[in-house]
C-alpha cells in the first residue's frame, strides 16, 4: 500500500510531517498495523485534561469496515481519557457534502459521540462541527 493512498495529498506536506513527528515524540500517536498489509490506520491526539481531542484519524481503504477506526478510538480512550472529561473531534458539518460520503458523522455517532457546537470552517470553506463523548 502506498502512503499517498491513505494519507492523500498530506503526505507531501511538511507541516503534516511535523505534526506527526510532534505527536510521536509526545506519545500521542497510535498506529494500526496488520502482518502483510502494513499500516491500516493512524490516530493523532491532543491531550489537555479533562479534554482529549482527536487531531486526526485516518483508515486505509483496506482497513475500512474491519473495525480499525473503532479499535484506534477504543485504544485512545483506554490510554488517554480519564473521567470526568470528554473526548472531542471536529468533523464535517451536517450541510457539508463530505458529511455523508465520508461516513465520519455516522462513525462517531456509533461510538457514542453526539453533535455539539459548530467549529471554524474547514480549509475549503465547508462547515465543521464538534462531536463530543462525555466520560464519567
Amino acid at each position: 500500500m502506498e502512503k499517498a493512498h491513505w494519507f492523500g495529498p498530506m503526505v507531501e506536506d511538511l507541516d503534516f510531517h511535523d505534526a506527526v513527528n510532534k505527536h510521536i515524540r509526545r506519545s500521542t500517536a497510535l498506529v494500526a498495523v496488520s502482518t502483510g498489509s502494513g499500516v491500516l490506520g493512524g490516530l493523532l491526539l491532543g491531550v489537555k485534561e479533562p479534554v482529549v481531542h482527536v487531531d486526526w484519524l485516518v483508515v486505509s481503504e483496506e482497513g475500512r469496515g474491519r473495525g480499525v477506526g473503532r479499535a484506534l478510538m477504543d485504544e485512545a480512550s483506554r490510554r488517554f481519557v480519564r473521567g470526568p472529561g470528554s473526548i472531542e473531534v471536529v468533523t464535517f458539518g451536517a450541510d457539508h457534502p463530505g458529511a455523508v460520503s465520508s461516513g465520519a458523522r455516522v462513525f462517531y455517532e456509533s461510538l457514542g459521540f453526539t453533535p455539539a457546537e459548530a467549529a471554524e470552517p474547514g480549509p475549503e470553506g465547508g462547515s465543521r462541527q464538534i462531536y463530543r463523548r462525555t466520560i464519567t
